[in-house]
């Protein structure tokens, strides 16, 4: 390792370790760590004081950090709850997000005001439901009709604009993107069998792997990662973007143990959040020119506004219609500002756009700075709502 790696590398973590302190000293945890980390990283970046830049070593680790935030969120999706109607609705709804997208973004371009216009219309349509995940299990959500919805939602926002992506963004073209997705989804379900085949119950392999647990082995971390980085290298040989192989990472390791394990989910916890995840999001930040945010503020405020109409509404009118759902008005509103939630995706699509030389880095920082204020501004908003909910309702004397 070099000097410039070191040196880029102890300012990345040193900026990953005090984002949580920072966040812990504030009272009720206004703003959430992720903010903070990309906060972190734009002010250690090249587009402020310049102490670290993201080499090839640095771009693993972040790409490491991408995969375990999407492997963690494939993991939390309940495959039947997906499949099944409240699963059904957000597919249709997303589908009826991309369309808007592309109606309003067309407009746009139309009239000179928008460049890459596919690349922004995938990005309003995503939810960040890794990154929501640590704020829906601090509030206790995971389980309850909101945090359901927000999961269906998060799910299809993550997978369908991933896909969008690989068909609409790829160099191939939409017939050959469309074969080349086919064939890794069955690589994907072939690699799927094998752990439930190798590990079942009672078999020798199976009793090693949990002897090994508890030891500096480490074997069931090690799997994990051994099917995290065989997914990603399949997607990586596709030329598909990692997070599709890191999603799929994430829902064969929720088939392999359909009733979770409390001692893996806490030291893959600590693996990512602990490490690399932070590296992803300081990262991210480094990656935002500031220059190009603050020049161009009505830009910046007409994407946070595309956003809310293209994914909130249509996520709003979905579960106003959804009679059997069980949320009031409050849920509802709550699951729209939770699904218009994004960042990580907006942070992959504009990336490929801007490798592709179909967008400008200044438009590509414009766009995750409005992903970053989603992060930090819809989730209090939720809360809030929440917290106005469950006060208690006081009857005047008669």
């Amino acid at each position: 390792m070099s000097a410039a790696v070191a040196t880029s590398l102890f300012w990345i973590v040193a900026a990953a370790a005090i984002a949580p302190l920072i966040a812990g000293s504030l009272r009720h945890k206004p703003i959430p760590e992720v903010v903070l980390l990309l906060v972190a990283g734009i002010v250690i970046g090249p587009y402020a004081l310049d102490l670290a830049q993201v080499d090839s070593e640095i771009g693993m680790l972040r790409e490491l950090g991408l995969g375990m935030l999407f492997l963690l969120a494939g993991y939390e999706i309940d495959r039947d709850e997906l499949t099944g109607r409240g699963g059904r609705r957000a597919l249709v709804t997303w589908l009826a997000c991309l369309a808007l997208a592309f109606a309003v973004v067309g407009a746009l371009a139309a009239a000179g005001l928008v460049h890459s216009e596919i690349a922004v219309a995938i990005a309003l349509t995503s939810t960040a439901l890794g990154t929501l995940l640590p704020i829906l299990k601090d509030r206790k959500l995971i389980g309850t009709p909101v945090g359901r919805a927000v999961l269906n939602h998060g799910a299809v926002g993550e997978i369908g604009p991933v896909v969008a992506m690989a068909i609409l963004l790829g160099a191939r073209g939409a017939v050959a993107s469309l074969v080349v997705l086919a064939v890794f989804a069955v690589v994907a379900a072939v690699v799927a069998v094998l752990p439930t085949r190798i590990l079942r119950e009672g078999t020798a392999l199976l009793a090693v792997v949990r002897r090994g647990s508890d030891t500096t082995g480490q074997t069931s971390v090690r799997l994990v990662m051994l099917l995290l980085v065989a997914l990603i290298a399949v997607a990586a040989v596709f030329d598909l973007d990692i997070i599709l192989g890191a999603f799929a990472a994430g829902f064969i390791l929720r088939r392999t143990v359909p009733d979770g394990d409390e001692q893996l989910e806490h030291k893959l916890d600590g693996l990512a959040f602990g490490l690399l995840v932070p590296i992803f999001f300081v990262t991210s930040g480094m990656a935002i020119e500031v220059s190009a945010v603050v020049g161009e503020p009505l830009v910046l405020l007409a994407f946070l506004a595309l956003l809310v109409v293209v994914r909130g509404l249509p996520v709003f009118v979905a579960s106003r219609t959804d009679r059997a759902s069980g949320l009031d008005t409050g849920g509802q509103v709550q699951v729209a500002l939770y699904a218009t939630t994004g960042l990580p995706l907006i942070v992959a699509v504009t990336g490929v756009a801007v490798d592709a030389g179909q967008m400008s880095n200044a438009t590509a920082s414009i766009l995750v700075a409005a992903g970053a204020i989603t992060v930090l501004v819809l989730p209090l908003l939720a809360n809030a709502i929440v917290s106005r909910d469950r006060r208690p309702r006081t009857t005047s004397a008669a």
